[in-house]
Formats: C-alpha cells, sequence, structure tokens
C-alpha cells in the first residue's frame, strides 16, 4: 500500500494564496491507509444527515436526524441565516443523545439555512438544510447566457432551439453566443462580461454547450499526485468570476506527466491557483468531445444528453427520490469524502431514503433500479474510479441516476480522453450532472428548496468558511460543474394541449391538466415566443382554462405552467413546471360606420299661378304671361300639369300651350307665355284661363290654383256696302 503524507506545494511560481498544507499521494491513485481512519467512526458519522420536516399553522421547521453508527456525540450546535449570509447565528446548543430541533420563530413563506454541528470523539461532522414552509414559487430566474460551440449549431438547431424554450419554460431568459472551440477563453469571457455589464441584476448563469474553449488556470494537485498531476488544471470556473484578475506571467511548471498540464509564462494557461475574486454566476458545461469509447459520435451524444435533458424537464423520465452511496475510500485520513452523499442526501429525501451499496456494485445498482442521486468514491485514474465504474462501464450501461458526484484520483482533471466524469453525461438516458466532490466537499443542499444545481456549483465554488469540513481544495480552480446549471431536483408534470381562440380584445386559453397533483396553473404572457414573459394571474388558477381581457391589438405568446406544493427532506415549497406555450393575434377592431344620417323628410313644393303680364294682344302681336311658381327651389326638374280655359282657343286663337310645364332644377318659377295668333275675323276681347292641376310632386296652392288674362282682338275697320245689281 502506498504512503500517505502531509507536505507543502514546490514553489515554481505558484499562487501564494496555494502555499498551504495539502494531502498529497505519491501512487498512481488515491489510497485507503487504516492507520490514519478514525478508528470506529463510519463515513456517514462525519455528516449530520438532517432533514426537515414543516408544518404551517403555526409556522414550525422541524429538524431531525439519525444517531451516530459509532456513538453519541458530545453535543450538536444549531446555527441559522438566511440563505444569502455568510454568518451563522447559534440558536441552540444540544446534547449528544438529541436528534431533533423543533423552531417556531420562523414565518411561512420564508426560507432558512440551518447548520447542525456536533463534536464527538476522534471527528467532527456538520449536515446542512436550506428549509421552509410553504415557500413562494419563483416565476423569473434571471438570464442564463448559452454558449454554443459551433460545430454543432446547425447539425443540433432543432433541439437547441427546444433548450431555449425549455429555459424559458422554466422561467429563464436567454442569451445565446455560437463560439469556436478554437476561440480564446478570453474572447468567450468578453461575451459573458459584456451580457453582466448590461443587466448585473439579473444575469445569473452561463451554460456552455459543447467543447468550447476550456481555460486551464494553477499550479496545484488537489488529488495529491505530485509531481505527475501538478499544475494547470481545467477552470471552468475562470467564466463565473467576472472581475478578478487572471495573469499568465507567474507560473513556471513542467513536472506534470501531461503537457495538458504544465504551465509556462506566456503559454495561455493562467496563473492563478485559487479564485481571485467570488465568482458571480453558475457556471456548468455538457462537453461530450474526445470520448473514443462512445459508438456514437460527439454531435450524436451532444444531442442524446439535449433529449434526456427534455425528458427530464418534463418527468418523461421520472427516477425514484431517493440517493445511492458507494464508498471505496472510507473515512480516508477524517476526509471522509463520501460524506458528501450522506450530508447532501439528507435534506433531499430525509435519512431514511439514502441507500448504500457496497463496493463494486454501484453500476448494478443503477441499471436496476433508479435513483434521484448518487454518489460514489474510489481510486482512480482518468477512466475509473476503484469500486465505482469505469468509462466503458457509461458507454455499455444506462445508469439510472440523474444528478451525480464522485471522487478519486485524476479524473477531476475533466478535459482528458475518455474523462469518467464526462463519460458520466453521456449515459443514455438519465445522468445529466457530475461534480468532482470530495476535494473540496461540495454543498448542494439548497436545491431541497427548489435552487439550481448552478447555484450549488456557485456556492461550493466560493466557500472559504460559511461551510464546514472542506477538505483540501476549497477555492481552488478546478472546481466545476458538468452538466446543465438550470437543472433543479423536483420535476412537476406540465399541462398539454395548450390552445387559444380570440374574441375581440379577449384571448382564452384552454388546455389539458397536469397529471400531477397540482394547486393551479400560472399564465405568462409576451410579444415574442424568445422574449420575457410576465405572469398575468394574481393568484393559481385552479380551472384548466383562462381568459386575458381587454388586449391591445399586436401578437402575444402565451405561456401556462402548473403548480404543485412540493414536500421534501427540506420542508415544503411552491414548485412549477415547464412552461407549456400558444400564439394568439389581437387584430385591431374594425371601426364602426357612423350611422347614415336620417334623411329629412321630402319638402314637397307648394305651386303657384299668377299674371304676371295681364293682357295680349294680336296686335304685334303683344304676349302675355302666367307665372308658375314654387314657394322652394325645386331639387329637380318639377313637371306641373295644366289645363287651359277661357273664351280663347288653345292652339286657334293663341299658340299651343301644353298641358305641363317644368319648373328646372334649381329654379323657383317659369313663365308661360300667352302668344296670340292674328286673324281678320272681328272677334273682340277673348280670355286665356290656366288651372293648375294637382300632382304626388307637389301641393297647388288653392289660393293661386287659376290665372286668367285677356287678349286683344284687331281692331274693327271700316264697314263696306255691298250693293247687289
Amino acid at each position: 500500500m502506498d504512503a500517505l503524507r502531509i507536505t507543502h506545494q514546490g514553489s515554481n511560481g505558484s499562487d501564494g494564496r496555494s502555499q498551504r498544507p495539502k494531502l498529497l499521494l505519491l501512487s498512481t491513485a488515491l489510497a485507503i491507509v487504516s492507520s490514519m481512519v478514525t478508528q470506529g467512526a463510519q463515513t456517514s458519522d462525519f455528516a449530520v444527515q438532517v432533514s426537515a420536516q414543516v408544518q404551517s399553522s403555526p409556522a414550525q421547521i422541524n429538524l431531525s436526524w439519525p444517531q451516530d453508527s459509532s456513538g453519541t456525540p458530545t453535543s450538536y450546535i444549531v446555527s441559522r441565516k438566511l440563505r444569502d449570509a455568510t454568518d451563522w447565528s447559534p440558536v441552540v446548543t444540544l446534547p449528544g443523545t438529541t436528534i431533533s430541533y423543533s423552531d417556531g420563530a420562523v414565518s411561512a413563506g420564508v426560507a432558512y439555512e440551518y447548520q447542525v454541528q456536533k463534536t464527538a470523539s476522534g471527528y467532527n461532522g456538520f449536515g446542512y438544510v436550506y428549509a421552509g414552509v410553504e415557500v413562494p414559487a419563483t416565476h423569473n430566474r434571471g438570464k442564463v447566457i448559452l454558449i454554443v460551440d459551433n460545430a454543432h449549431t446547425a447539425a443540433l438547431a432543432s433541439e437547441l432551439s427546444r433548450l431555449e424554450q425549455d429555459l424559458r419554460g422554466d422561467g429563464w431568459s436567454v442569451l445565446r453566443h455560437d463560439v469556436a472551440s478554437i476561440d480564446s477563453p478570453a474572447s468567450v469571457k468578453a461575451l459573458i462580461q459584456a451580457d453582466y455589464a448590461a443587466d448585473p441584476v439579473n444575469v445569473k448563469s452561463v451554460f456552455l454547450f459543447g467543447h468550447v474553449p476550456v481555460a486551464y488556470s494553477g499550479n496545484i494537485v488537489p488529488d495529491g499526485h505530485n509531481p505527475d498531476h501538478l499544475g494547470a488544471w481545467p477552470a471552468d470556473i475562470y467564466y463565473g468570476d467576472l472581475d478578478g484578475a487572471w495573469s499568465d506571467t507567474r507560473v513556471n511548471s513542467i513536472k506534470a506527466s501531461s503537457t495538458r498540464n504544465q504551465n509556462i509564462p506566456g503559454d495561455g494557461k493562467f496563473d492563478e491557483s485559487t479564485v481571485p475574486s467570488y465568482v458571480k454566476l453558475q457556471v456548468g458545461r455538457v462537453d461530450l468531445s474526445n470520448l473514443p469509447s462512445f459508438a456514437k459520435s460527439e454531435t450524436e451524444l451532444l444531442r442524446q444528453y439535449l433529449n434526456k435533458d427534455y425528458n427530464f424537464r418534463h418527468k418523461l423520465i421520472d427516477a425514484e427520490r431517493r440517493g445511492l452511496v458507494v464508498d471505496a475510500f472510507g473515512t480516508f485520513n477524517n476526509e471522509a469524502f463520501a460524506a458528501n452523499g450522506w450530508r447532501n442526501f439528507a435534506p433531499f429525501f430525509g435519512a431514511a431514503n439514502i441507500s448504500s451499496a457496497a463496493s463494486g456494485e454501484f453500476v448494478s445498482t443503477l441499471s436496476s433500479q433508479s435513483f434521484l442521486w448518487a454518489y460514489g468514491c474510489g481510486s482512480g485514474t482518468f477512466t475509473s474510479a476503484a469500486g465505482v465504474g469505469t468509462t466503458a462501464d457509461f458507454a455499455s450501461n444506462d445508469l439510472r441516476a440523474v444528478f451525480t458526484a464522485y471522487f478519486g484520483s485524476y479524473f477531476g482533471d475533466w478535459d482528458s480522453q475518455d474523462n469518467f466524469l464526462r463519460a458520466a453525461l453521456a449515459s443514455p438516458s438519465y445522468t445529466l450532472t457530475s461534480a468532482w466532490a470530495g476535494r473540496p466537499n461540495w454543498f448542494f443542499h439548497h436545491m431541497g428548496l427548489g435552487e439550481p444545481i448552478g447555484f450549488s456549483a456557485a456556492v461550493s465554488q466560493n466557500n472559504l468558511g460559511t461551510y464546514q469540513q472542506q477538505n483540501y481544495g476549497a477555492f481552488q480552480v478546478h472546481v466545476a460543474l458538468l452538466g446543465d446549471p438550470t437543472l433543479r431536483l423536483h420535476t412537476v408534470a406540465p399541462a398539454s394541449g395548450l390552445a387559444s381562440s380570440v374574441t375581440g380584445g379577449d384571448v382564452t386559453l384552454t388546455w389539458t391538466p397536469s397529471s400531477d397533483q397540482v394547486s393551479g396553473y400560472h399564465i405568462y404572457r409576451s410579444t415574442s415566443p424568445s422574449d420575457s414573459f410576465a405572469r398575468i394571474n394574481s393568484s393559481p388558477v385552479t380551472s384548466t382554462s383562462f381568459t386575458d381581457t381587454g388586449v391591445a391589438p399586436g401578437n402575444f405568446a402565451y405561456e401556462v405552467r402548473a403548480e404543485k406544493l412540493e414536500v421534501s427532506g427540506s420542508g415544503s415549497y411552491f414548485n412549477l413546471s415547464q412552461g407549456i406555450f400558444a400564439s394568439a393575434t389581437v387584430a385591431a377592431p374594425v371601426p364602426t360606420p357612423a350611422p347614415e344620417p336620417t334623411p329629412a323628410p321630402p319638402v314637397i313644393p307648394v305651386i303657384s299661378i299668377t299674371v304676371t303680364d295681364p293682357t295680349a294682344s294680336e296686335v304685334g302681336p303683344d304676349v302675355g304671361t302666367f307665372t308658375v311658381t314654387s314657394d322652394v327651389p325645386v331639387a329637380n326638374d318639377l313637371t306641373i300639369s295644366l289645363k287651359t280655359g277661357g273664351s280663347a282657343t288653345n292652339g286657334t286663337d293663341y299658340q299651343q300651350i301644353d298641358n305641363t310645364i317644368t319648373i328646372p332644377a334649381g329654379a323657383t318659377s317659369v313663365e308661360l307665355p300667352v302668344k296670340p295668333i292674328p286673324d281678320t275675323l272681328f272677334e273682340g276681347k277673348e280670355g286665356v284661363a290656366i288651372t293648375l292641376l294637382g300632382n304626388s310632386a307637389y301641393i297647388v296652392n288653392s289660393s293661386a290654383i287659376k290665372a286668367s288674362l285677356t287678349i286683344q282682338d284687331t281692331p274693327a275697320g271700316p264697314k263696306v256696302k255691298i250693293r247687289r245689281r
């Protein structure tokens, strides 16, 4: 068995903050040294497996944990803080025989973080739970920057579009950039920094998809294999630190057996061994390049990942809510790597739902049973963890664990061929995340109350004492999450079949209900499927329809999410499903034409006849005149019916007068002349009379219905006497 020793890292120009005692192994794998293990203690004893049960009235959080297998601790100290605080406030110190605590000084709807610390003979232990009573749902999670390796954008266009919709359907706004794998890490980071600078309040996460440029940094050896693994390690944490100074001038380390890890000034690998500043963004990577043990190409492995990511989000795969721990290291000089499983799984599932399998049974257990979380540790190589499995196992089996963490030598340096950590993500149906948890320890417990795993990554990367039992490697640059950083622990089956109909300015949505027992649905609206959605209902809708009234004209996208009161080992919170979407177009209202004005009743003219020249004469002849008059201007030509009379004969004694006369349109009168016809007869005076005859087109003035004039005869000549012979 190889020896274990405590030594100091060589200088080699490394960052001064990494000059601290380290546990280094001189073997090709981390080894178990029984002489340095706390006698009698189990790995689980190095954790306090704390979980929470809650009640709402009155609000109360009840913490509980199992007693140690190796004996009774001296005491427990319970402390509390809010999520983003860095200092704990002690609440109570309990005797070591006590395994529960009830906190009544809480409010429903508020989340609290608890630390339970135990002191025992020869070891200490810690447990954490983020607990609350009916904590409200998180509708808006902020912005995620999606960085995609452009070698796959065309082939995976449909799946990437679906991923973006799923991210929006989980409350994220998406900022996407496609980059080349040969780009510099600095150029990729510049994109991230620009997005963050534009909206520092809302930009929260970075999802690196594909072989996005890998930053290397430091002169570190967190797995203890000095000198062959001393140097620069992959450092995705670089993308989450937005204001720290990263240099490439000081480290000169060439002892590592792989040129990947060798680090000299000006080679593009950074000097920093610890993070220059606290990370601000939650970073996760899915990189399935350089995995020749798998039959599928890199593109097809990425497609497979996107499909199972979709299936998990939509609850098409649903692993059992329990955790599996396989520990091939034991307590290992009190580092107790597997405590990462026991400590984190309790606030997810409760201690009773954590299972352990013997060394060598990790693959067989997960091939036949599903677990939402699994942890395994054992002596490692780049492609294996003894007692856990190998890259080949991932290639030939479908291991049914969604979230995973592992620990062992070498494979924490994940940018290597057939790397064990990345191989876990290439499994066919389930595994979506993996992390190298042990040096340092990881703290995933916030997921029990709905936080995404990227939040856990940032907390673990930034941990400089907030969470205890750190182990070696805290705040170093190698701490990284492999997988989608936006994934959450609990999924709710979404509704389906969202349809919209529009009536005027009202949009009615209908859908098929979720298959889960949900408390209702939330409705969101946007001007575009790619824009941010805003919630438009004030309280959960308990039916399967909703009408958005009085919507202004335009094109809209609608989203519906189911809400469920989720109960976990961390209490209760309102959890939202993925969104489902539909579109609707509200047309501008057609203007109502102004009503036709009611026509005024027709004006019927009143017709009169008068004599304007009362005397006519055959001498000349001299014309006499009648005038036919309307009391209003006539709208159209108006024909008046006449009847002639008098002692004079029409057409014999005066020129023919027709039996009608017309007043032209717009006029009020027309003259009717009487022109005598001279003759040689002496007839004396003769009269002409004109009488107006009635018609529906006018009214005859009864006072002026008739008029007369006189025709003077030709004067008589001398009398002639005719004599007869």
